[in-house]
């Protein structure tokens, strides 16, 4: 019996683990620290009331034998994918019912479009990156090949011909560094991957963030990226369904290689590994495309807008350098004396009480940044920033 030993090429422990341990050893020795956390990636504002109301009657609907629902289709329901191709009609983009697939959130789907392509194909990511990219090909044994996204290039790495690669990891608006493409880039990867009849895997987790009118939503908005591109969305940090657990992917029709069709592939993938989300699920990720969801979702985003603003409205005043904030709830700072990221995470801890997380985390161009969300609350940010501002 053989087990898979690339996991023996993965990193021991993940990032937040490692943070989690540091914070609690930490705690133990100084229990009287107010600690504020500002590296969490999870929501701290409730479920909006349109989304609460659907959860209920979704739950009353499982107790009458009339509207109670076993197994559902394991692509998703008919009604919320309804509700997410009129989103996207929001943004001039046209899918297709069976091009839309219900998930339990981008990660998982991130990892499990994986099944579809060989193991011998290389992946190019960028540095720094969400290290989910990463791990899910070296535990497949994936070449992996990397593209450097840094201050001279503002964390968006344009393609290189230089470099091949078989799978593109784009995260727009991204995870760590806020930054966001525009239309001209974006189009330049689809020209790339086209070119080298490659595929773009496009997490667009943070799509709601956006602010700029001018800036892509999604990948579908640029000609051409439905031969190439399969995008991955989630409602965790859109509308707080990060322990509801609902997000979905985009497998254009259009997608075939070697014969095969990349949708006709997930499908068949889907219902073999997967049972669906439960039917009370998307019922209330239903109701987040509503008029009255849309609304209240809009509301709790602002919030954590606001907060974004706390935090660099305080950089500026110190004049740190950094990236994100106006469209992403990611803050990508520079730290100050081009310190090591650690030693700045340790050093905001033990001074300040503040926590956040290195960039060295998510790849060696990340060694002296780190990043700050704003999902925490706003009076806890406040106060974060202000201990900031005093210590710098």
């Amino acid at each position: 019996m053989n087990i898979n030993e690339n996991y023996k090429n993965l990193e021991e422990s993940y990032l937040f683990s490692t943070i989690a341990k540091r914070v609690s050893d930490f705690s133990s020795k100084h229990p009287d620290v107010d600690i504020i956390k500002l590296g969490i990636g999870d929501v701290t504002l409730p479920l909006c009331s349109a989304v609460i109301k659907a959860l209920h009657n979704a739950v009353d609907e499982m107790g009458y034998k009339e509207t109670f629902k076993g197994y559902g289709p394991e692509q998703g329901y008919d009604f919320l994918k309804n509700s997410i191709q009129d989103y996207y009609k929001k943004f001039n983009v046209s899918l297709d019912l069976n091009e839309i697939f219900i998930s339990d959130g981008a990660k998982s789907d991130l990892g499990n479009i994986l099944d579809l392509f060989d193991n011998n194909n290389t992946c190019l990511v960028p540095d720094p990156v969400y290290p989910v990219y990463v791990d899910t090909n070296v535990m497949a044994g994936r070449k992996i090949v990397y593209i450097d996204a840094n201050e001279e290039n503002d964390f968006l790495p344009l393609p290189d011909d230089k470099i091949y690669a078989d799978l593109i990891y784009i995260c727009s608006p991204n995870n760590p560094t806020g930054a966001v493409y525009n239309r001209v880039q974006l189009s330049k990867w689809v020209d790339y991957a086209i070119k080298n009849n490659a595929i773009i895997l496009f997490d667009s987790a943070y799509e709601s963030f956006i602010s700029d009118n001018e800036l892509p939503r999604s990948i579908y908005e640029i000609d051409g990226a439905k031969n190439c591109a399969i995008e991955f969305c989630s409602l965790s940090k859109t509308a707080g369904f990060t322990g509801t657990r609902c997000g979905y992917t985009i497998v254009p029709n259009n997608l075939t290689f070697n014969g095969m069709n990349l949708n006709k592939m997930w499908l068949r993938r889907q219902t073999t590994k997967f049972n669906g989300v439960s039917y009370i699920v998307q019922k209330a990720a239903e109701a987040v495309f509503t008029p009255d969801g849309q609304k209240q979702i809009q509301e709790n985003i602002n919030y954590y807008k606001q907060n974004s603003k706390v935090i660099s409205d305080t950089l500026d005043k110190l004049s740190i350098k950094y990236t994100g904030g106006k469209n992403s709830p990611y803050i990508w700072l520079k730290c100050p004396n081009n310190m090591n990221s650690w030693d700045f995470f340790d050093l905001l801890l033990t001074k300040i009480g503040i926590v956040g997380t290195p960039g060295a985390g998510f790849g060696k161009n990340g060694d002296n940044w780190f990043r700050l969300t704003s999902f925490n609350t706003y009076e806890k940010t406040t106060e974060a920033m202000n201990r900031f501002y005093s210590l710098f």
